[in-house]
């Protein structure tokens, strides 16, 4: 049975009245918590606008943040999301995010590399990379890099993390689905990937016909607007929560191709239920929190550009991509371009999430003692570039007409 990833309410921080929107925001989300107790909620969040919106000066953000996370906590909210940093933005936001993860875990933040105004932002792309690389490095098991992403045109109001901001409008409350085994249950028994089809867009229907008068009625009685569900089927790394497990019953195993084709039919499945929509409403392919596509990427059978390549018809871009820790800026850098260009041509949102261990080469083993992530190994990326960052702002690179 599908999970509720997280419910997440969106709403604007100002510096004075962070202890009382977080209070609200914890009121609302304890109740919506029981309103879906049935729906197995995993995480309650919180998400505010874009934080160079309202903190003053890039130097207040490690120490706004650790104040938004203890009340958030003690208005009992998981996580929080300040929202994103934009070319317009000053640099020094960008450099400050590393100085938010040193002193406070469980805070998000992210930086966006490309949208349909601008195009692709050459300088957001080489100080994303260089954020990477150094959050990398601010404890040794090099996980912090979980609390960071580039975006690449997304707009506010995914409940995913790390992806979520508000949009500065009035509060509002979505709900982040995890629901890879909903995929694995229908196609393993399927008579035919057509039937199979048809029978998880029946039980995505079914499930989200089930949540929207709950949604609703919680949005009427505390005047919080409902943003709608990111039916995502965000995986979970056991195999019958695994979106590679359920992309290898249509396909065979991953690396003999077939792919692209699993992935378009599990993604019209998703597209042909009809339920409010918000944020992805894709397929997620986090390689280290799926166990499936943990164990192809460790037998060298799952390549990231096998990844790049299902970005075009589904997903979230790259996401948890294990890395080795010399892999270079350079390297990040070509990652972020080849994300952000996919989603300006094919006008859809995509992230980067990039994890370069300390320490590790590629190929190395990776053991974790984390819920979310399963065992794998370093994936290989190239790390030399030719193609010149420094020859203007903006790359103008236009949607598919």
């Amino acid at each position: 049975m599908p999970k509720i990833r997280s419910i997440t309410y969106f709403g604007n921080l100002t510096l004075e009245t962070i202890e009382d929107t977080l209070t609200q925001a914890g009121i609302f989300l304890k109740a919506a918590s029981n309103a879906f107790c049935d729906y197995g909620v995993q995480t309650r969040r919180f998400a505010s606008q874009p934080f160079p919106q309202w903190i003053p000066k890039a130097e207040l953000l490690p120490q706004q943040g650790q104040r938004i996370f203890a009340l958030a906590q003690a208005a009992g909210i998981d996580y929080v999301s300040l929202g994103t940093v934009r070319p317009e933005d000053a640099p020094a936001y960008v450099e400050a995010i590393a100085s938010l993860f040193a002193t406070q875990s469980g805070v998000f933040a992210t930086v966006s590399i490309a949208d349909r105004e601008h195009g692709l932002s050459l300088p957001m792309i080489q100080r994303a990379a260089q954020l990477i690389d150094n959050v990398s490095r601010i404890t040794p098991d090099g996980m912090t890099n979980l609390y960071l992403a580039a975006l690449a045109n997304c707009s506010h109001g995914s409940p995913f993390f790390p992806i979520a901001y508000h949009d500065g409008g009035e509060p509002t409350f979505a709900l982040a689905i995890q629901a890879a085994d909903l995929a694995v249950q229908v196609f393993r028994s399927a008579e035919s990937p057509a039937i199979a089809c048809q029978q998880l867009t029946t039980r995505i229907q079914q499930f989200t016909d089930a949540l929207t008068p709950i949604a609703e009625s919680l949005a009427a009685q505390y005047e919080v607007q409902f943003g709608g569900f990111d039916f995502s089927l965000a995986p979970y790394p056991l195999d019958d929560e695994s979106l590679g497990a359920a992309l290898e019953y249509i396909a065979g195993p991953i690396g003999n191709g077939g792919l692209v084709t699993a992935a378009s039919l599990i993604m019209t499945a998703i597209d042909m239920a009809q339920f409010k929509r918000t944020g992805f409403c894709g397929l997620m392919l986090p390689v280290l929190e799926d166990s499936v596509l943990a164990r192809r990427a460790a037998e060298g059978k799952l390549q990231v550009q096998d990844l790049l390549m299902l970005s075009a018809v589904c997903g979230t871009g790259l996401d948890c991509i294990p890395l080795a820790g010399d892999v270079g800026v350079e390297a990040l850098e070509n990652l972020l371009l080849d994300v952000a260009a996919l989603s300006l041509r094919l006008n859809k949102p995509l992230t980067a999430r990039l994890m370069p261990f300390p320490n590790k080469r590629v190929g190395d083993e990776l053991n974790f003692d984390f819920e979310f992530f399963a065992n794998s190994k370093v994936m290989y990326v190239p790390q030399k570039r030719h193609f010149n960052l420094n020859t203007s702002d903006y790359i103008p690179i236009v949607s598919r007409r």
